[in-house]
């Protein structure tokens, strides 16, 4: 099919230079790649856009509430949670987009069902294809015009620029003997790499990094053994099921005999920043750099910036025992890092799990540094050394001073009160779930990774020991209840469990002052306040760290138990019909109808109570999936087949998501 049919329009990025910003105003006209003129005569209001680099990017420049229709694989930011799912960024529905009925679609090349069938239609078409990183600063450009964010898009590649700039300082004085040999490791059956000339290679040198110098272009390419090992990467990197295809072939010969897999610099990264070139770059390229070259960015003779504070924005919360609540923004080996601080009228004790008991505390406060910096620190110097370079730099003293620590977001700090006649209780909450939660008593406890839950919990009252020790255990309890009620998984054993916390969850209750209370368990009005300000803290917060709340869509729920409707058939030839990436396409528009989107979120939660043995007998709902597949059909199914290879998937689960591939496969019978 021709791409560059009338309607599809591939960005000319120099444009602007004709009509500079204070000409810039609706009607917007600007050219496609064949010199045809394309107007825009208002600004977009109701947006379709398929591709989430480009989403990520409206969201960050606050044109998020024009965007009325994105793919599942947008689950950035938070606020993208509430838009309508269209289906994957490989197979959308048309019909779902139809009925959005938008004013504009943003598409990628392999868009062309949805291109030929809107390109006669009188919403606009625009085809983003990120390829490098100068790409993606010319994109945010645009659509910081095309939306009237033409400061905000700015400001956005201003940061990505400087991280960049600060990365290259930071190894520009690294020998070329020195630098490190590093890998995106993609694939499943074969081990694939972006191409040479991938965005991927790009970021891997802007960290400092040498990339591959393989045969082949292209978004990806396949690895050849010997290439591999002459190769020999010293750092290997990827995302989600990247950890299948090192599990595969990091045991086999040749591919096992490379520096990285022998010294165990194997890293993975969220795939919202390794499969994207957007707002984030100059954060995950530091983050590359960090996890490469942690032992140089270390060296305090090495930084490009005074380590201290350099900016501080003041809280408030309505208790009488606080005189000062802010969060202070500071550098520590030139990273980012965030700390709330809560300085207290007058000395106080309180009780932390990460310390024990303290007394006379004139401070408390939750510290968090990036990622970049615990890939940089690791356990150097241990959890003491730690809080000694922090309490430096942010001036407090350790006799007098009871903080934790996190890698949680500070921006994400969460902050809920109750109140009860006189009583007022506040929870001050960090929550990072997807990379160390945890099912206790079913998961292994090995190391250390943070991503920690932290909650501090002050009251208008003076809490005795006992109080505070008995606080503890009602808050810890309802932090697991939150996660229970969000269907928070494991980060391990594929997600099979439900996490009850996170392997490095602290809490810090506070004395505070005024009327004496002896108890804060769950039968009193203290343990309630308490319970319901950490419950709805711990998924506010959860919320704003990672983008997950109850409400979301059923294929984020069916990934967080490592499955994916496309991997359902990766392993085999599609027993369908047809097609494989039309039938999946298949499943995924039906499951965006509610109807059978209840249907699999029903099996979850089934699939719960039948792997604990809660449930025995699946007869009646092996009835259910048959109507579902039927109803799908069309028609009566006498022989319901295995179409969804389920062996490796919960027995429910399986059922449930074969039941609509049948439904599908017989549909196309008809």
């Amino acid at each position: 099919m021709n791409k560059m049919i009338v309607g599809i329009v591939r960005m000319i990025f120099l444009f602007w230079f004709v009509f500079p910003a204070s000409c810039f105003s609706f009607p917007v006209t600007f050219t496609d790649v064949r010199g045809n003129p394309v107007t825009l005569r208002k600004e977009p209001r109701c947006v379709v856009s398929l591709v989430p680099s480009v989403t990520e990017v409206l969201f960050k420049i606050g044109a998020g509430n024009s965007v009325k229709g994105m793919t599942y694989h947008s689950v950035y930011p938070p606020d993208a949670s509430g838009k309508k799912i269209v289906g994957g960024f490989f197979e959308p529905s048309i019909s779902a987009i139809e009925e959005i009925q938008p004013d504009l679609i943003i598409v990628d090349d392999i868009h062309e069902k949805v291109t030929e069938r809107f390109k006669d239609k009188e919403c606009i078409l625009i085809e983003f294809k990120t390829s490098s990183i100068s790409d993606s600063f010319e994109h945010i450009e645009l659509l910081g015009k095309i939306f009237n964010r033409e400061e905000e898009a700015a400001g956005v590649v201003e940061q990505i620029q400087q991280d960049l700039a600060l990365i290259s300082k930071k190894t520009s004085e690294i020998p070329k003997e020195n630098r490190k040999r590093v890998i995106r490791l993609m694939g499943r059956e074969k081990v694939m790499t972006p191409g040479i000339d991938s965005f991927q290679n790009e970021m891997i040198r802007a960290a400092g990094g040498i990339s591959h110098n393989f045969e082949g272009h292209g978004d990806i390419i396949e690895v050849k053994k010997e290439e591999w090992v002459r190769f020999n990467p010293q750092v290997i990197y990827g995302c989600g099921g990247d950890k299948k295809t090192a599990e595969k072939f990091f045991s086999l010969p040749g591919w096992k005999d490379v520096e990285a897999v022998k010294n165990g610099s194997i890293y993975y990264f969220p795939c919202d920043l390794t499969c994207r070139v957007s707002t984030n770059t100059g954060y995950f390229v530091s983050w590359i750099a960090a996890r490469t070259y942690g032992d140089k960015f270390f060296q305090t003779e090495n930084l490009f910036f005074k380590e201290g504070v350099f900016k501080t924005e003041n809280l408030a919360i309505d208790l009488d025992s606080v005189k000062d609540i802010r969060i202070e923004h500071s550098r520590i080996l030139d990273f980012i890092n965030k700390t709330l601080i809560v300085d207290f009228r007058e000395p106080m004790s309180v009780i932390s799990t990460l310390e024990g008991q303290r007394r006379n505390i004139k401070t408390v406060g939750n510290h968090y540094s990036s990622p970049q910096y615990w890939a940089v620190v690791g356990h150097k110097g241990g959890l003491k050394g730690h809080k000694e370079r922090v309490y430096d730099v942010i001036k407090q003293a350790e006799k007098d001073a009871c903080f934790l620590f996190t890698a949680a977001d500070m921006d994400n700090l969460a902050i809920t009160n109750l109140k009860f006649k006189d009583m007022m209780v506040y929870a001050l909450v960090t929550a990072g779930v997807e990379s160390n939660a945890m099912r206790m008593a079913k998961d292994q406890g090995s190391f250390y990774e943070p991503g920690t839950i932290n909650i501090i919990i002050m009251a208008n009252m003076k809490l005795t020991q006992r109080a505070m020790t008995r606080a503890i255990i009602s808050a810890t309890e309802a932090k697991t209840a939150a996660l229970l009620d969000m269907d928070i998984r494991s980060s391990y054993n594929e997600g099979a469990y439900r996490a009850t916390g996170t392997g490095t969850d602290n809490i810090i209750v506070v004395e505070g002052s005024g009327v004496e209370l002896d108890n804060a368990g769950g039968h009193t009005k203290l343990g309630e306040l308490i319970a319901r300000t950490v419950y709805d803290g711990v998924q506010k917060a959860v919320r704003m760290q990672n983008r997950l709340t109850a409400s979301r869509n059923i294929f984020q729920r069916l990934k967080e138990r490592n499955i994916t409707i496309y991997g359902l058939f990766e392993n085999k030839k599609c027993d369908c019909g047809r097609d494989r990436s039309d039938f999946t396409g298949a499943v995924e528009e039906i499951l965006l109808n509610p109807r059978y989107a209840g249907f699999i979120q029903s099996s979850l939660a089934l699939s719960d109570d039948y792997e604990k043995g809660l449930v025995r007998d699946l007869a009646q709902y092996n009835e259910w999936a048959k109507r579902v597949a039927e109803e799908i059909a069309e028609r009566e199914i006498d022989d319901i087949k295995e179409i969804a290879p389920t062996e490796n998937l919960p027995r429910v689960i399986g059922i449930s998501l074969n039941a609509i591939c049948n439904g599908i496969y017989y549909r196309g019978k008809n």
